[in-house]
């Protein structure tokens, strides 16, 4: 009986990731999932995207309905114009996938590892440490990424400016600028904070993922005592627990939205200033404009985000199996 604390220690060492090359591996491949599921998702449902931060920044506009501002679109600028800014988009979506994903999982892996130190009976992260990952994984996602996303909106936002009040048998719009004019233009007439605008309420926003991968985590623990969890229950997980995120965290997707299209002229309000402006202006309504849009984009990609890296990151350590066991054969 001595020797049980002994046997248990060993035990638990070797259950450890046998070498942090192998973690890194690991993390990589779930980083490289979550990019590519990203990329797959935010295809197929960017034109809601595109209704949801035009019902958002366009404050002074009433529209009455997302089949009506879509309709509108069309016609002033083409089936292109839902997918204005969409360069951006799947460069900005990769790489915030990308940084999420893996700092994630890296987090993750060393909570994982404290629990098999401490001989706890299940690696399965906790609801706290859930949060926590979410929030490290998140917190390194905005800094990183806020620039490539204040461009997006930028760009999807002004593209509807530049075609507002076109006349009939008047002057043909402007071509929309690209990605790189874009980003020039905010150098040349703002420099180069414009692109850390909305970095606060961004920051705040980290609970939006920290709400979604726990209640991820958790009915997925729930879901793994049971059976494997498949891509099809990673989609209808990932569904849910965006839409419950989503709602709670929408007035500060507006407040967002508002602060990255402020001109350098406008009003400079901090986050307490411009939600105190839309309530005085456009009443409580306001904080939720777009919100249909917003939430049947949010849950559309975020099912098919969990179910394609679910898909993804199997492929992957496939091939990776396949690459090792080549170069042992060799």
């Amino acid at each position: 009986m001595s020797q049980s604390p002994t046997m248990t220690a060993q035990q638990s060492k070797n259950s450890v990731p046998a070498s942090s090359a192998v973690q890194q591996s690991d993390n990589i491949a779930h980083a490289l999932a979550g990019a590519g599921g990203g990329l797959l998702s935010m295809t197929l449902t960017y034109p809601l995207i595109t209704l949801s931060t035009r019902a958002q920044v366009e404050s002074k506009r009433a529209h009455s309905s997302t089949l009506d501002a879509a309709r509108r679109i069309v016609q002033r600028e083409g089936i292109t114009g839902l997918y204005a800014g969409l360069e951006s988009a799947l460069f900005g979506i990769t790489v915030t996938n990308f940084v999420y994903y893996y700092w994630y999982e890296w987090t993750r892996a060393g909570f994982e590892r404290a629990a098999l130190k401490a001989g706890r009976a299940t690696k399965r992260l906790t609801t706290i440490e859930s949060m926590i990952a979410g929030a490290i994984a998140g917190s390194a996602t905005v800094l990183i990424t806020n620039p490539i996303w204040v461009v997006n909106t930028r760009m999807t936002a002004r593209k509807a400016e530049s075609t507002e009040h076109v006349l009939p048998g008047g002057e043909k719009p402007k071509k929309a600028p690209s990605t790189i004019g874009t980003l020039l233009a905010l150098f040349r007439e703002e420099g180069p904070t414009a692109l850390f605008a909305g970095v606060l309420p961004a920051l705040v926003l980290v609970i939006n993922p920290i709400l979604q991968y726990t209640i991820f985590e958790q009915l997925k623990n729930t879901v793994e005592k049971r059976r494997r969890v498949m891509p099809t229950d990673a989609f209808f997980l990932g569904a849910f627990g965006k839409l419950l995120a989503t709602s709670i965290t929408y007035p500060y997707i507006t407040v967002k939205s508002r602060m990255h299209v402020a001109s350098k002229d406008g009003p400079k309000d901090n986050i307490v200033q411009s939600l105190n402006r839309i309530i005085r202006e456009e009443g409580w309504a306001g904080l939720y404009k777009g919100i249909g849009p917003k939430v049947t984009q949010s849950v559309i990609t975020a099912a098919f985000l969990f179910a394609f890296k679910d898909a993804l990151y199997d492929m992957t350590v496939q091939a990776r199996r396949r690459m090792r066991a080549k170069l042992i054969t060799k």
